[in-house]
Order: structure tokens, then sequence, then C-alpha cells
């Protein structure tokens, strides 16, 4: 069984930084399907991926009001129906996504120059990578790009990766895309 961690045995600063990383990893299923359905035979699933280099800063890691972050180079990368885009530097990863390369991590001298007062203490520069999920796909004669979850762009990837339509179930208000279930047969 695994040894766990227990979060107040981490540093404050520890625990909002791997809070961040985890959220940001995690792609955050929180489009539940409790709308319409559709089925279209156009569609395309998106995930753009983004790399970026954090710093935290504060009087006093033990003092929250005092802590700020600030953010350094970045890079992103759009992946398309799971097929490796140009640009790629690695991938796919164990949710089929490719990423670009890593941004240049930050100098002594640009970490020193974001303190905001000399008596300021920072953390190491962490890499953050976040993922944001969409779905385009042609609705009541509207072409509609809606966020989704990593669930539903492998769903689609896979889909689009057999030439098959997709059903897809709409969140609340339809302002997202909640579910996606391959159609063998369509009629397009």
């Amino acid at each position: 069984m695994p040894t766990l961690i227990s979060p107040f045995s981490l540093p404050r600063w520890l625990r909002a930084g791997t809070l961040a990383l985890g959220l940001g990893l995690s792609g955050c299923d929180n489009y539940p399907a409790t709308g319409d359905t559709v089925t279209t035979g156009t569609y395309e699933a998106t995930a753009t991926v983004t790399q970026t280099w954090q710093a935290e800063y504060a009087h006093s890691f033990d003092r929250r009001q005092t802590i700020h972050m600030e953010t350094f180079e970045s890079n992103s990368l759009v992946n398309r129906n799971g097929v490796r885009p140009e640009g790629a530097a690695t991938g796919p990863d164990d949710n089929g996504l490719y990423w670009p390369p890593l941004p240049p991590r930050p100098t002594a001298d640009e970490l020193e120059a974001r303190k905001r007062e000399p008596i300021e203490q920072r953390t190491d520069p962490t890499l953050l990578r976040d993922v944001e999920y969409a779905l385009t796909f042609d609705y009541n004669g509207q072409r509609r790009t809606l966020p989704t979850t990593r669930t539903v762009y492998r769903e689609a990837s896979q889909a689009f990766a057999d030439q098959q339509a997709l059903e897809i179930t709409f969140g609340p208000g339809e302002q997202s895309v909640g579910a996606a279930r391959r159609i063998a047969n369509f009629d397009r």
C-alpha cells in the first residue's frame, strides 16, 4: 500500500504549489452531461496545453497575506483530434497529449527582479502544466465551440481516427459538452 503524506506535513508554500499543479494536470472534469443530445459528423476536439514557469514570493510564507505568485516564460501547443501537432517536443503522454518544448527557465536575475521588496523570500521556480479542452461542432446551422473534459476529448479523438460521428450531450445551459459517444453508422 502506498504511503500517503498528510498535507499538513508539507510547508504551506509547497501545499499551495502542489494543489495548483494537481488542478492544472487533472483538467477538472466539471462539465456534467445534463442537457440535450445531438449527433454530428463534423467536429474537432482540441486540447490546448500550456507550460508556465512560476515562483512564489513573500515576506514570510507563514503569513498567507504576504504571498504572491509571479509567472515567467510560457509555451503552448494545440492538440487537434489526437493527431501529433507540428512543434510537439514530447508525447503522447498518459492522456494522449503532445507537449511543446519547455519554455526557458527563469534566470537568477529575472527571479530577483520580481521581488517587490528586498526582504522578500522566494521559492524555486516550478513548471505549471495546464490543459484546456474544447469541442467544436456544427449544431443548428452554426459552428459552436464549447469547453469540455479530458474524457470527451479522448472519445472524440478516437472517433475522429475511426472516421465516426459523435453523439454529444450538452452540459447545463448548453454552455459545455458533458459527454460524447461514438456512433458507428450515421447518415451525414
